[in-house]
This record gives structure tokens, C-alpha cells and sequence, in this order.
């Protein structure tokens, strides 16, 4: 539906757009990122090495409580070499034409972003799609278990904290050690949240064998890019890094004895986050803060915030999501890249609210496309709660249909969840909520 239908609706009426964008996540900038990056520039320090990716690297790993951490070009490279370094670590090292995982399945998260998959892809694996739970919406610890029980043979596991809430890391992590897994922490949205193991809290990206966090343009810290591996083994870290750079050996000449990427930080790019992360616990106040006005605003209508563990965990907030209830979803289906939507009293449907938001001037998306609904992993396996999620009815049969995360796709959405986002802009917001459902 276009704008000015939205705006001339008499839902809508008396309702002005905002006079500037409200962003979903937007970077927030302080001045102090500006003195690091003329550093570099000023010193002629701009390319892989430098002070800035130096001092970055040290104030990571003193934050998140790990011994090292190597600074990346993106939170993708450093899910790749976390994930390469699983596969050689369980099957030997990769050859140049044949990556690490060649021919062995991954347990993966279903609900994230599919930078959290594509390097199993990347090193020739098959990623396996674990079903989500609805108490946290990340990987479902019963599903992964029942995986295990149709593919023993695997001992790789992928796990993401969507949009900065830790999952259920504790049975997860017990699940995987029964069976021998390692487990590839992806925290790239994360950074910043805690989790409760036994009686002692720790942060996400310390919660696997190999762990990932990510600096890019809309995160909780951002470099414009960026990512980092963690790790508290010497010998990953400086594996890591020489297959950042190439995988260039210790001669006088250029020499490779591995497949290596061109995968390090830039000393410019350090330079921005080394300015932002005197900032970090700031940004989650501020973000928390924002979450709380919207489950205070809208605890009068049909939906419910994005759920988080209050015993074990403290999320960074990073985007706020609400979810509506299956009695208050208006008629609304879904093609490849096009939906429809019927407005109905009282109910409303997330494209609805989407597109009432856009009309005036803020942004929201969809929750993430479940991997395992993506034409591209279509064929790959998926494991629910009662086992495969592939083929569970036919004419004669009726599925159960279970499939926790196709649900949270139907009824849920990100809001608009800057930290600049003032108060007052957000209650315009969390009253355009309320009139789709009028």
C-alpha cells in the first residue's frame, strides 16, 4: 500500500510524518572515533597493521573475558576462519580445492542472518537447520538433541543470539559435549550481552570453542565494518591471523603452504572502533531503555516484546521485536519477494505495521527468514522438536506442522530501535502500532 493511501486512512488522522528518517539501527557516532582515524592517517599507519587494531584487539579481549582476539574485516570473515578452523580442527586440514567440512553436516541456527551459515558453505559443508524455541527465539536445545539422535555422526554446531539475546547456552553446550561437537559462537549481534553459566555470568562471544562478533554499520559498536574472532588458545589466534593475511609463511619471499583471505582490519576501520568503545555500555542502556518504553506502550495491545531469559541472561538490546498473538493476526500471506495483507478491527499483521511505519517516516523489517525457508537452503535438512521438518504431511497424512520459527516469521518484526530515537518520537511510533489495530 503507498503512503498516502497509508497517511489519508482515518485510522491515521491527525498523525504528521517525522521531519527526519527514524532508523531501525543507525551507528552513534561521539567525536573520539574521528581522533584514532587521523591518527592512522597522520602517522601513514592505514593498511592491516597499526596501533588502533593493536589496542582494539587488547580492549576486546579484556572485555569479554577471553585471552585473545583477532581483529577482522568483518564478522563474516571471523565466522569463516571460526568455522574453517572447527572443520581442520575435526577433520584435518583443508587441501586448495576442497574445504575443511567437505562432505559433513553442521548443526546450524535457523532464525539469523545467513552470514551466519554460508561459511559451512564456504568450506564445502551441509548446514542442518535447528528449529527455534519461543522463550529466547534462538536454537531450540530439545531440537538440537533430537538432530544428534538422526545425525550422530556431527560434531560441528553453529549458534546464534538473534538480535543481541543469548540462547540457552547452558543445555546447549552440555548437549554438544555429550556428543563430542564443538560449537562456533556466532555473537555478531550480541556484543555486550551476559549469560549465566552455573554461578558465574559471562559474556557472549566466550560461550564456544570458536566465537565471532561483528562491528558493521548497524551494530552496538561499529566500525562501518569489521568483526573479531575470539578465543582463549594461543595457537587458534595466531592461526587465525595468518589466515587473514594471506597465510604468507616466515620467509624473505612470498610463500604459502595454506589456502589463506584476505581477511585482516584495517587500521582506519580500528581507528572508529577504538573511538567507540568507551561507548559500549551506554548504547545498551540506551537501547535496553528502548525496549522497556515499547513493552511498557504496548502491553495494552495483542503482541509481546522479543523474549529473553531474566534468570540467565542480560541481552545488549540491539533491536527491539514485538510478535503478535495468533487470535490478533489479520489475513496476510507471503510470496517470494511480494505480500498482501487484509486490514481487519482489532487484529493487524506485520506488513501492515511495516508499512504504516514507512508511511510516516520510520523503519522496521521483517524478523529474519528462517534459513531453512530460504530457496538457496531448500533442500537442506531441518530438525524440530519431533524430528524432521522435511515431508510431514501428504494426502493421507496431516502433519503436526511444528516449526517454531516459521511462526515467529508470520507474526513478528523489528521495530525501530536507534539509540537516537528520542522519547517522544517513539510514542508516535507506539501510538501508529495501536491504530493498525483500530
Amino acid at each position: 500500500m503507498d503512503k498516502d493511501t497509508i497517511r489519508n486512512d482515518p485510522r491515521f488522522r491527525g498523525l504528521t510524518p517525522f521531519s527526519s528518517r527514524i532508523w531501525l539501527s543507525s551507528p552513534t557516532m561521539h567525536g573520539e572515533e574521528q581522533k584514532w582515524v587521523d591518527e592512522a592517517i597522520r602517522t601513514n599507519w592505514v593498511s592491516t597493521v597499526g596501533e588502533n587494531i593493536n589496542e582494539v584487539e587488547r580492549q576486546m579481549a579484556e572485555y569479554v573475558g577471553c585471552r585473545y582476539a583477532v581483529a577482522l574485516s568483518a564478522g563474516t570473515a571471523a565466522l569463516h576462519l571460526a568455522t574453517r578452523l572447527a572443520g581442520e580442527k575435526l577433520y584435518g586440514q583443508a587441501r586448495p580445492e576442497r574445504g575443511t567440512l567437505s562432505g559433513r553436516k553442521v548443526f546450524c541456527s535457523d532464525c539469523t542472518f545467513d552470514a551466519s551459515i554460508n561459511p559451512v558453505g564456504y568450506e564445502d559443508g551441509e548446514a542442518v537447520f535447528i528449529d527455534t524455541e519461543y522463550d529466547t527465539w534462538n536454537m531450540d536445545p530439545v531440537a538440537l538433541e533430537k538432530a544428534f539422535s538422526l545425525y550422530p555422526d556431527v560434531r560441528l554446531a553453529v549458534v546464534a543470539h538473534l538480535y543481541g539475546t543469548p540462547g540457552k547456552m547452558d543445555r546447549i553446550r552440555e548437549i554438544c559435549e555429550e556428543h563430542g561437537a564443538l560449537i562456533v559462537e556466532d555473537a555478531a549481534e550480541s556484543l555486550g550481552a551476559k549469560y549465566r553459566l552455573g554461578d558465574r555470568w559471562v559474556e557472549t562471544g566466550t560461550l564456544g570453542q570458536y566465537n565471532c562478533i561483528s562491528f558493521n554499520g548497524n551494530k552496538i559498536i561499529t566500525g562501518s565494518a569489521g568483526g573479531m574472532f575470539l578465543t582463549d588458545s594461543r595457537e587458534d589466534a595466531e592461526k587465525v591471523r595468518k589466515w587473514s593475511t594471506q597465510s604468507r609463511e616466515a620467509a624473505p619471499w612470498y610463500q604459502h603452504e595454506e589456502i589463506g583471505y584476505n581477511y585482516r582490519m584495517s587500521n582506519i576501520v580500528a581507528g572508529v572502533i577504538r573511538g567507540q568503545l568507551p561507548y559500549l555500555a551506554e548504547h545498551i542502556a540506551q537501547k535496553r531503555a528502548v525496549w522497556e518504553r515499547y513493552e511498557k506502550g504496548l502491553a495494552d495491545l495483542p503482541v509481546r516484546m522479543n523474549p529473553w531469559d531474566r534468570e540467565k541472561s542480560v541481552p545488549n538490546f540491539w533491536l527491539s521485536c514485538m510478535i503478535i498473538d495468533r487470535d490478533a493476526m489479520a489475513p496476510s500471506i507471503r510470496g517470494e519477494r511480494e505480500y498482501l495483507y487484509q486490514s481487519e478491527a482489532g487484529k493487524s499483521s506485520p506488513h501492515e505495521i511495516l508499512d504504516a511505519l514507512a508511511a510516516f517516516g520510520a523503519e522496521g523489517r521483517p524478523i529474519w527468514k528462517p534459513m531453512h525457508m530460504q530457496p538457496i537452503y531448500r533442500s537442506n535438512p531441518f530438525v524440530t522438536a519431533e524430528g524432521s521438518g522435511r515431508g510431514k504431511s501428504n494426502a493421507y497424512i496431516a502433519g503436526t506442522g511444528v516449526d517454531v520459527g516459521a511462526d515467529i516469521f508470520r507474526r513478528g518484526l523489528c521495530l525501530p530501535s536507534d539509540n537516537k530515537m528520542t522519547k517522544e518520537q517513539q510514542d508516535v511510533i507506539i501510538e501508529i502500532i495501536h491504530r493498525c489495530f483500530e
